[in-house]
């Protein structure tokens, strides 16, 4: 009887340790990524209270409706123009993290059982 304990994959030990060693570098890449992004969407939150902070002392210097409507207009527009981004920004992040787990998934695979 064998003292080594059965191993019922087939993978060798240094598979194993390959294995490990690929998950853990992915969840630190993974980790970065979603610590940049956060950091880039806090940034974009404080833009977001600055724009309206903007348009309330605008607002409050405004002699007569149309030029509070300009105010507010222009507001509006730069808005639009974040959300854009917005979008943008979280489809960048959403390929970024799933390339890594793609080449990740595509390179951590074992080539076969022993």
């Amino acid at each position: 009887m064998s003292s080594e304990p059965s191993n019922p994959t087939g993978w060798t030990t240094e598979v194993g340790k390959a294995q490990t060693e690929a998950m853990l570098n992915l969840q630190k890449e993974l980790m970065d990524e979603c610590d940049r992004a956060s950091r880039a969407w806090l940034d974009r939150v404080k833009s977001e209270m600055d724009l309206w902070s903007r348009l309330a002392t605008k607002l409050s210097s405004t002699h007569s409706v149309p030029e509070a409507l300009e105010a507010y207009q222009k507001c509006v527009v730069e808005r639009m123009q974040m959300t854009a981004e917005d979008g943008r920004r979280l489809f960048d992040d959403c390929q970024k993290i799933t390339q890594k787990i793609t080449r990740s998934m595509s390179s951590g695979k074992p080539t076969g059982s022993t």
